[in-house]
């Protein structure tokens, strides 16, 4: 069955014969498709960032657009005429980048050597072949551990190391929040440096990465840079009203942006004078420059009833509400649970997010002014002990507190992390670590349990028919489960060795959208046809954790959330969108 597109019947942006279009070719004269071609503004709008590199609360600047296509069979792309100058990148899948001032009628990209084709591999190739000794146990739980905030792989992490300077970066890891067992830390910094010395030393034993494919020349990427080299865009908000809201977890941050115009506007989240860094957590991140993380903003929903946002503050015990109209931010305190994570709102206008700290999930009742907080089950007598003593542990304070020792089964620490709303009003949770998922039912309270048979079940979410879609973190899979069967279905993903952060479903177009974190994708996977479309990211090192899907017009966003940013090719954030080019020559 074809692969349906994700929206279909739209005009073109531009008609072929009004745009400036280049052709792109190889030295023997050959037309190349698929190739990648960026424009960037080369004068981008001078913006108030007057508050340490930052806007200042309230004050609105620009983010000039950076426009990404694809050429076509006959190696044919266009733009827009524009006055402004603009710059232009393209890239192509073993060609060495070509830049241009102008866009050219003409352009002849060079081939790569075999080294310079196998360095600009994604990592996730690069990850397939680290075998950890044959230990894939140790592998999955490495992957659980150390690949939820930034590549595996990278450039960057290949460089060589020591055993004591992995060690050394295992353990700030673990004060970020990783979970990385003790037992397992001196096996896996000797398997590290050897297995990383052996790929640098062996590069050929590399697969190629999975080859653009012709669909590409029917969209575009919009990017809208944002931030700078320390933010963290971590989830973020497409708004019936028009706007995005995106939220710089790191810096506290809300940035309302109007795709239509490039303007946004930030709001710095308001935090009690006597309140530290870090918020009740402690400051994890002590050897960053600058960091202004009190609340911890995290995920976002908004109500249909009036349009106000509700925002998880993981640092805080408590749920930040966003009025849409007065710009103005309020606090629902809790009166338990520790770290509010992933969020959704029913059509009855209550907000439900995981609490993935103490094992809960809450649900404030907007009408009563009220929380409900359901006790997810321990998987054991000293989890139940470790939950029981959480009052008491978060009593000290953050620089004294004892923790845990953290092992492979992650006792104590379940992590309910995804969380979605089916269309009968059910809501279902994935716990990451404890490889379940709990239903609950609204009405009666009534908590059921059920065994997830993969690995690292993350974000779901729930199509039309009622059917859940998770990630498996680290068994590099997508997972239908259909509740009127209690039936597990498995979809390998198109692309090797993914770790799969979150996905969306395009309920009315039958389409799951999957973030692929580690290979700079997008993943797409048509549900009646059982069939995969990939779209590579413009950037290197883009890290991606959430995905927003507009009713209007099937456009997908996303945003880079690679922490730290720096080590993102271009060093800043961006929130971006693909849209389609319906009926351009391909």
């Amino acid at each position: 069955m074809q692969f349906r597109p994700f929206v279909a019947g739209l005009l073109l942006l531009a008609p072929l014969g009004l745009a400036d279009t280049l052709v792109v070719k190889n030295d023997r004269g050959e037309p190349l498709s698929r190739v990648m071609v960026t424009q960037t503004p080369a004068n981008p709008p001078a913006a108030d960032l007057s508050d340490d590199g930052y806007a200042p609360d309230g004050v609105t600047n620009t983010s000039a657009p950076v426009l990404t296509r694809f050429t076509n069979a006959a190696g044919e792309v266009s733009f827009d005429p524009t006055p402004d100058a603009m710059r232009y990148r393209a890239r192509a899948q073993g060609y060495v980048d070509a830049y241009m001032d102008t866009l050219e009628p003409e352009l002849v990209m060079q081939e790569m050597t075999p080294a310079e084709y196998i360095a600009s591999f994604p990592s996730n190739v690069w990850l397939s072949q680290l075998k950890f000794g044959g230990d894939t146990a140790l592998k999955k739980t490495f992957l659980l551990n150390c690949a939820f905030c930034h590549q595996q792989a990278s450039p960057f992490m290949r460089n060589e190391r020591t055993q004591e300077q992995w060690l050394s970066v295992f353990e700030r890891m673990n004060t970020y929040g990783a979970r990385l067992p003790q037992d397992d830390h001196a096996q896996v910094a000797r398997l590290l440096q050897e297995e990383y010395r052996e790929l640098r030393e062996h590069p050929e034993t590399v697969p190629e990465p999975r080859r653009w494919e012709d669909h590409l020349s029917s969209i575009e990427m919009t990017e809208w840079p944002i931030g700078d080299g320390f933010s963290q865009m971590h989830d973020f908000l497409l708004h019936p009203n028009g706007y995005v809201y995106i939220g710089d977890n790191l810096f506290d941050r809300i940035y309302e942006l109007d795709p239509k115009t490039g303007k946004y506007t930030v709001y710095k989240v308001p935090h009690d004078e006597d309140m530290g860094l870090g918020g009740i957590m402690g400051n994890r991140f002590k050897v960053f420059p600058k960091m202004y993380n009190y609340m911890g903003v995290h995920s976002f929903a908004y109500s249909k009833k009036d349009g106000n946002i509700f925002i998880t503050p993981s640092m805080q015990q408590a749920l930040l509400e966003f009025d849409i109209r007065t710009k103005t931010f309020i606090s629902h305190d809790m009166p338990e649970g520790l770290y509010p994570h992933t969020i959704r709102v029913d059509e009855k206008d209550r907000v439900w997010f995981t609490l993935a700290l103490s094992s809960q999930v809450a649900m404030f009742d907007r009408t009563r002014k009220t929380f409900t907080v359901y006790d997810l089950p321990a998987r054991g007598v000293m989890e139940w002990l470790i939950f029981k003593s959480l009052p008491i542990l978060f009593s000290i304070s953050p620089e004294h507190r004892p923790q845990p020792p953290p092992d492979r089964e992650s006792t104590g620490l379940p992590m309910p992390y995804g969380i979605d709303i089916a269309p009968d009003g059910t809501v279902w949770v994935a716990r990451l670590y404890a490889n379940d998922l709990a239903r609950i039912d609204p009405d009666s309270g009534e908590i059921t349990m059920i065994d997830f048979p993969f690995n690292g079940p993350r974000r779901l979410r729930i199509d039309a028919d009622g059917n859940l879609w998770i990630v498996a973190f680290q068994d590099s899979l997508l997972v239908k489960y259909a509740p009127d069967t209690g039936k597990f279905t498995r979809y390998e993903l198109p692309v090797i060795n993914e770790v799969p952060y979150a996905l969306n479903v395009d309920r009315d177009r039958g389409v799951v959208w999957v973030n692929g974190n580690q290979s700079d994708t997008i993943l797409a996977f048509d549900i009646a046809g059982e069939s995969w479309k990939v779209y590579p990211m413009p950037r290197q090192r883009f890290f991606t954790r959430d995905i927003e899907v507009s009713e209007q017009d099937g456009a997908v966003y996303t945003t880079n959330s690679h922490f730290p940013t720096w080590q993102s090719e271009g060093a800043v954030p961006t929130l971006l969108r693909i849209t389609p080019l319906a009926k351009q020559a391909q």
